[in-house]
C-alpha cells in the first residue's frame, strides 16, 4: 500500500471520529488491537456498543467504500470484538457494527462525503 493510501485513511479514520462524535457517538477507543486483528473505533451510540470500520475510496469506480468489507473482514471484525468484550468483561450490552464509507479526493477533505452505515453487517 503507498504512503499515499495509508495517509488517506489515517486521515480517513480522523474525520470519521469527528463525524460520529457530531452525530451523538461516545467514542471509547480507536485502533484497538488484539491477536485477531484491529477495529477502527470503538463507541457507544444510543446505548449500544458500536464497533466502527471506515472504509475510504477516492471514487467509486470499483464500488462503494463498504463493499471492501467482504464476509472474511467481518468476521475478523466479529472475532476482535469479541476479544475486546472479553478483556473488558462486558456483558448483556446491546453491540452492532457500523460501517463509516468516506468517498473523495484524498488532496481535498472538505469535499469528501461521509456516510455511515449503522448496523451494517450482523454475525
Amino acid at each position: 500500500m503507498t504512503q499515499g493510501r495509508l495517509d488517506f485513511g489515517r486521515e480517513g479514520e480522523k474525520a470519521a471520529v469527528r463525524h460520529l462524535k457530531s452525530q451523538g457517538y461516545r467514542i471509547l477507543e480507536t485502533n484497538y488491537r488484539s491477536s485477531a486483528g484491529e477495529i477502527d473505533i470503538i463507541g457507544e451510540h444510543h446505548q449500544a456498543l458500536v464497533f466502527i470500520e471506515v472504509k475510504s475510496r477516492a471514487d467509486t469506480e470499483k464500488g462503494h467504500p463498504a463493499e471492501a468489507l467482504t464476509a472474511h473482514k467481518q468476521r475478523k471484525i466479529g472475532q476482535v470484538a469479541r476479544q475486546f468484550l472479553v478483556q473488558h468483561k462486558v456483558t448483556g450490552r446491546t453491540c452492532r457494527f457500523d460501517v463509516v464509507a468516506i468517498t473523495g479526493d484524498p488532496e481535498n477533505p472538505v469535499e469528501w462525503k461521509i456516510e455511515v452505515i449503522q448496523d451494517a453487517f450482523r454475525l
